[in-house]
């Protein structure tokens, strides 16, 4: 797989040569509908994406908040965007890449090659980057073939043998983890066996990315090898791909809980761990 990041200054000069895919996926949790902040400016021939439309599912809350769309929707959605087979697509967002991270995942499990704009719309616009309002025209209908299975995922049953065989890791803030705090899920805690590390601390004051031998480090202190499986999870799939993407990046493998805790949490019969401890 190559680099899953590209910088502001690379993306800048590759504009100046070709004209990739570009997705703008302007998502927050606190306002998941980023079309109207899309229109207001936008790197030049980028498409909206909608996380909740075109990147997730919409089923009972035991699949979870964001489950992934089936493979046909999502091969209907990449052709809408007009991505062809040999495009490597540039995604970003306005979030600390968080719904970026997302459609990384999901284009890189079908087989697309795709990079996530380091640091986001702000590091474009640090650089005077030009920028667009309205909708972009639409690129013409495309034809990849959209094989999703390529990356690693994880089962509700999966995440449970992981956590105790191997490395789960929730990615969500300490203190939903610890089960001090549950704003959103039915139940407050962890998945029983699942260390912390929050996905906000995998980028700078910047929303940079760490660098690889800093992600490699954070993630080898909490036990990350390249012979013991890792897995993660967040909240409902979204921050967990952004820590897929930091594990990418550190030269792991990592495997997506996409039910997260979302998922566990509405399952009455699964354990729920609280406090500091795995």
């Amino acid at each position: 797989m190559a680099h899953p990041l590209i910088s502001a200054d690379e993306l800048r000069d590759l504009l100046a040569r070709e004209a990739p895919p570009i997705l703008d996926v302007r998502w927050r949790l606190d306002a998941p509908d980023g079309s109207a902040p899309y229109r207001s400016g936008h790197i030049p021939s980028a498409q909206y994406v909608s996380l909740d439309d075109d990147l997730a599912a919409h089923g009972e809350p035991t699949d979870g908040r964001h489950p992934l769309p089936p493979a046909t929707h999502f091969a209907d959605t990449v052709h809408r965007w007009g991505i062809d087979d040999g495009d490597e697509v540039i995604v970003y967002d306005d979030w600390l890449g968080f719904g970026a991270a997302r459609a990384w995942w999901m284009l890189a499990d079908a087989g697309i090659p795709a990079r996530v704009l380091d640091g986001g719309l702000a590091a474009w616009r640090a650089l005077d980057g030009p920028l667009e309002t309205g909708d972009a025209p639409a690129r013409s209908r495309g034809s990849a073939r959209v094989q999703p299975g390529r990356l690693m995922q994880l089962s509700i049953d999966g995440a449970a043998a992981l956590a105790a065989q191997g490395l789960l890791v929730d990615v969500r803030a300490p203190e939903r983890y610890r089960g001090e705090t549950e704003p959103i899920d039915p139940r407050a805690g962890h998945i029983p066996g699942a260390v912390n590390a929050a996905t906000t601390d995998n980028c700078d004051a910047d929303g940079l990315f760490l660098s690889p031998s800093a992600l490699h480090d954070r993630f080898s202190a909490l036990g990350a090898r390249t012979d013991v499986p890792v897995g993660v999870y967040c909240g409902s799939g979204v921050s967990a791909a952004h820590a897929a993407l930091a594990l990418t990046v550190a030269g792991f493998e990592p495997a997506l809980y996409a039910g997260s805790w979302s998922q566990w949490s509405n399952h009455p019969d699964r354990p729920v761990a609280t406090g500091p401890l795995p």
